[in-house]
């Protein structure tokens, strides 16, 4: 009879291996990373660059040093990944497009999170076809490119108007990503940018699609909650609730419980327990581990809040501040910044979790961000604080 009883340190073992945190692939060539990230089903995609743009971390998290342009070359040279809103933006495989146009029929609709695009787009037409005519005409454009459209005076009345229109567009399904120029988007006719077999795939039904999507999810987590399994495409509730149902008839997902869980939990039918996960990994914010804070409260007991926003003097932590995993654990945290023009990463701050001594992650933590410094292509690494024994440490350490 299966096993339907975990504890929470089996299900963080469980939740490691389905995000490949025990992997040993070597990531050779484009054709490696698209593998890679179909395995996570979606990698989310961060403006942010005080360290290194976020989409990049997620594999050198798991599979140490690979070559940055191997992502961008996966997603827009050799399309293998494509560019939406799967978990917030998100590079995804080309293949799960058909799984996306009940979204993007949802947002010609208005419906839900479209509602103000939509309204916006329909009292200005005649700035949507504009913008289409242009992007037909010259090629891929970003917002910042769109021409007065024939008025006279004001234009688009400022780049953030022509930016909804294209947002819009790019929510609807009718333009994409063709790439990126300085992280700037650069729009074009999906159907020019896509291999045309993934654009004219039929469409499976919206059930059909969203019970694919929340069964990736579960492949990708390993064991959840029905929160957990809706929130990794950002699902609608009520439809996740009906889809958990059909899985778990089907046999994908199983009724499972976890030690210490408030709600019921769900174990994908190919998920593994290992005996045990061993490594370091400093992780991206917005690493599918940890990018549903609850999730990760629930299973490493670590609660985490990205300060970016939150004013200096407020912050408990730092500004981007990456959290430390220690073989099953998040065993602390540090603040990060790429120091370019001085080739230094910079550490400006870290802790460690309660019950944890600096003694005892000091020497991973180290290597790991000596490591990060070379993958960046910098010097050194740099504590700039003692303040916390962590940091002290850190610090005599680098000094040596």
């Amino acid at each position: 009879m299966p096993k339907t009883s975990f504890s929470n340190a089996q299900a963080r073992r469980i939740a490691l291996a389905a995000q490949h945190f025990d992997a040993s692939t070597r990531l050779r060539g484009v054709r490696d990373v698209a593998a890679f990230v179909r395995k996570l089903g979606a990698v989310q995609i961060d403006s942010v660059n005080v360290l290194v743009r976020s989409h990049y971390l997620p594999l050198f998290s798991r599979l140490g040093h690979y070559s940055h342009d191997l992502l961008d070359r996966a997603a827009y040279d050799e399309r293998h990944l494509f560019e939406y809103w799967g978990h917030e933006a998100s590079f995804l495989p080309v293949e799960m497009y058909p799984l996306f146009r009940w979204r993007m029929d949802r947002a010609k609709r208005g419906e839900g999170t479209w509602g103000g695009l939509r309204r916006y787009a329909t009292e200005h037409q005649d700035l949507v076809q504009a913008a289409l005519a242009q992007i037909r005409d010259r090629g891929p454009l970003g917002a910042s490119e769109l021409d007065a459209a024939g008025k006279s005076s004001g234009g688009w009345w400022g780049w953030s108007q022509g930016k909804q229109i294209l947002e819009w567009l790019f929510w609807s399904g009718t333009v994409t990503t063709a790439r990126r120029r300085n992280f700037e988007r650069l729009y074009d006719l999906t159907e020019r940018v896509l291999p045309s077999e993934i654009f004219s795939a039929p469409a499976p039904s919206k059930e059909d699609a969203q019970r694919s999507l929340m069964a990736t999810a579960g492949r990708a987590l390993g064991i959840a909650t029905l929160r957990d399994l809706r929130d990794y495409y950002r699902l609608p509730t009520q439809d996740a609730a009906e889809r958990l149902k059909e899985l778990l008839d089907e046999g994908t997902l199983l009724p499972v419980s976890v030690e210490g869980w408030k709600h019921a939990a769900y174990l994908h039918h190919e998920a593994r327990v290992p005996r045990k996960v061993s490594g370091a990994a400093l992780l991206s914010p917005f690493d599918s581990l940890i990018w549903e804070r609850q999730r990760t409260e629930r299973l490493f007991d670590f609660i985490y809040r990205l300060e970016i926003y939150t004013p200096a003097d407020k912050r408990q932590h730092g500004y981007y501040v990456l959290p430390f995993l220690l073989d099953e654990r998040l065993v602390g945290r540090v603040d990060l910044k790429a120091d370019r023009a001085r080739s230094r990463l910079q550490v400006k701050g870290g802790s460690v979790e309660e019950g944890v001594t600096a003694k005892k992650i000091v020497e991973p933590l180290s290597a790991e961000l000596q490591s990060l410094a070379q993958w960046l292509g910098l010097e050194g690494v740099e504590i700039t604080t003692r303040r916390g024994e962590l940091m002290k440490l850190l610090k005599q350490k680098r000094s040596v």
